[in-house]
């Protein structure tokens, strides 16, 4: 199935575990770093340097692209290292996650009370992946490098509905 980026509620509520979808639009690559620091602005009640509602995060950072790439290898990341920070980011109005591995049970309680969904992107294969970034540039947090919050436009990009 193919899903234009924004998500709303109504593309979300069609979606089902295991679904394979071909997502369109924009997506934001955060990791670690960038969870840390858009969850301390949230807390001092300071703005984000992105609007986060209705977006999806793509937990990657791409490496540097090489000569007619637009990135890199940017292949998924462990979801559960941003547990810790996700349910605030579902309460701010992110409505999808992109990642690989499982989620706890306090976050996958989180997806559901929000309305929300993780997708799983294929392991290993961040040199397969990039094909389907179409444009790329850093939005925030640039002095993080790879770890900065970069704005994705993809075309066609598989994943798989893990939880919603």
């Amino acid at each position: 199935m193919k899903i234009q980026l924004p998500l709303t509620e109504k593309i979300i509520s069609r979606l089902k575990p295991g679904d394979e979808l071909e997502l369109s639009g924009i997506i934001y690559t955060a990791r670690d770093i960038a969870h840390k620091k858009l969850v301390k602005l949230i807390a001092e009640k300071k703005p984000l340097p992105i609007s986060i509602k209705n977006q999806t995060f793509y937990y990657c950072g791409p490496t540097p692209a090489k000569p007619g790439q637009v990135v890199g290898s940017c292949g998924p990341t462990t979801s559960a290292r941003m547990d810790v920070f996700t349910s605030t980011l579902l309460k701010s109005g992110l409505k999808g996650m992109i990642g690989k591995g499982l989620r706890s049970g306090t976050v996958i309680k989180s997806i559901k009370a929000n309305h929300c969904v993780y997708f799983t992107a294929y392991a290993g294969a961040g040199a397969y992946l990039n094909q389907f970034v179409k444009k790329a540039r850093t939005v925030a947090f640039k002095e993080y490098g790879t770890e900065a919050i970069q704005e994705l436009t993809v075309a066609n990009f598989p994943v798989v509905v893990a939880n919603n």
